[in-house]
């Protein structure tokens, strides 16, 4: 067994292990579903970071940009950043304030049952795509360290996560998320460095790249509205999205929430320009790539010896896992929350905490057989922002900052 694959071992072990640990401390729902709103500021800000980092910026957005130019990438890292930000700066405190396990509560408050199920249909299916995307890159990223089939390595994947989320929740997610931020940025500035001596420094890694393939507000001849929908899909299709709005409201206070969203939004830009960098030089590293999206995995393969390229594969694979269960997490507290729930008066803490542990696995399950029936990553990112992300901001906004729909008259719709 060659060092690749032992570090790459010994990382899922460590998540592994953190989620058995956590879940000593799990006897409540709202321990499971919400940290038990204990998340200080360290963590939050690095499990917000860590949560929309993953596989569609390291995979996805660098194949885009390797395939066609920066415009290809506007989404990730930048239109993403930007949606932290809005979090931050609009949304965390009221949010924060109204004491949720879910959005979908905001739903049922604010209008009606019948309202909050339907956001529920809405918002489920948005966590499955994100969670297939993020099993689909762990798969192309252990396969290119392995040599296993991409199916196979895309079933661990997917049986990893499922076991340490299905133990600690949301905890557990939070506590792997800030040691995977970490490493993350290592692997990332590792890779930054390799690449540029490569080049022979940034002067000449900036020259490498041609002019056209620095456009970012869209390609020639691309209608504005193209251009205008790729950074608003991102933006309003994720702000207010189940993964990060339970990181929120699992802070210790609002002001909390704020500063981890800007300070996450922050940290996520200058990394995510490492990726995106990579993608815009790859052609002269690596040129005619079959699969684009392979790029960053295939630059750190060629430039790092096995030992580093240990280091940069662990952070990658805890990117995206970090991912993945934020993912299989939101869809099981919605469902079991919002819908399971309600129809059983006078559950207990426990089975309550089961019936979500039962529904991470299901889900799990089903974003496995997404990711191996997908064309790419960047594909189930994009129907993953856009599925029903227009009805759900709005409402959201009408719910958090007017009174223009009232909650009796929601009932009759």
């Amino acid at each position: 067994m060659n060092i690749v694959l032992v570090g790459i071992i010994a990382w899922i072990l460590m998540q592994l292990i953190i989620g058995v640990v956590v879940s000593r401390r799990v006897t409540t729902e709202a321990d499971y579903l919400v940290a038990g709103r204990r998340l200080g500021y360290g963590i939050a800000t690095f499990s917000i970071f860590a949560t929309w980092f993953g596989a569609e910026t390291c995979i996805g957005a660098a194949g885009a940009v390797y395939e066609g130019g920066l415009s290809r990438g506007s989404s990730d890292p930048f239109g993403y950043a930007i949606c932290l930000l809005l979090m931050g700066f609009v949304f965390a405190v009221p949010l924060w304030r109204r004491n949720m396990t879910t959005l979908a509560d905001l739903f049922r408050e604010r209008y009606s049952v019948n309202v909050e199920r339907l956001a529920v249909i809405m918002m489920v299916p948005t966590s499955i795509l994100w969670a297939a995307a993020q099993v689909r890159a762990f798969g192309q990223v252990l396969t290119t360290a392995s040599g296993l089939e991409v199916s196979i390595t895309m079933a661990i994947a997917t049986g990893v996560v499922i076991l340490y989320t299905t133990f600690g929740g949301l905890m557990a997610d939070a506590v792997t998320d800030y040691v995977q931020g970490i490493s993350l940025a290592v692997g990332l500035i590792i890779i930054l460095v390799a690449v540029l001596y490569e080049l022979g420094g940034a002067g000449a890694a900036l020259a490498a790249i041609e002019p056209g393939r620095l456009r970012i507000f869209g390609e020639a001849g691309r209608p504005l509205l193209d251009g205008i929908e790729s950074w608003a899909v991102p933006i309003c299709g994720s702000v207010v999205a189940q993964e990060l709005v339970a990181r929120v409201i699992a802070t210790r206070s609002p002001g909390i929430a704020r500063r981890a969203c800007v300070t996450g939004a922050g940290i996520y830009l200058v990394l995510g320009i490492i990726p995106v960098f990579v993608g815009l030089v790859g052609a002269r590293l690596i040129p005619q790539l079959s699969d684009p999206e392979t790029i960053l995995p295939m630059v750190a393969r060629h430039l790092l010896p096995d030992a580093l390229y240990a280091v940069f594969a662990g952070a990658l694979l805890s990117a995206i896992l970090s991912t993945v269960d934020s993912c299989l997490l939101s869809a099981a507290a919605l469902t079991s929350h919002n819908l399971i729930i309600p129809l059983f008066p006078g559950m207990t803490e426990a089975r309550k905490v089961k019936v979500a542990r039962v529904g991470v696995v299901i889900f799990g399950l089903l974003a496995y057989g997404l990711a191996t029936r997908a064309e790419s990553v960047f594909s189930l990112v994009e129907d993953a922002s856009a599925f029903g992300s227009a009805g759900i901001f709005v409402v959201v906004v009408m719910g958090l900052f007017t009174r223009i729909i009232q909650k009796s008259r929601a009932g009759q719709l």
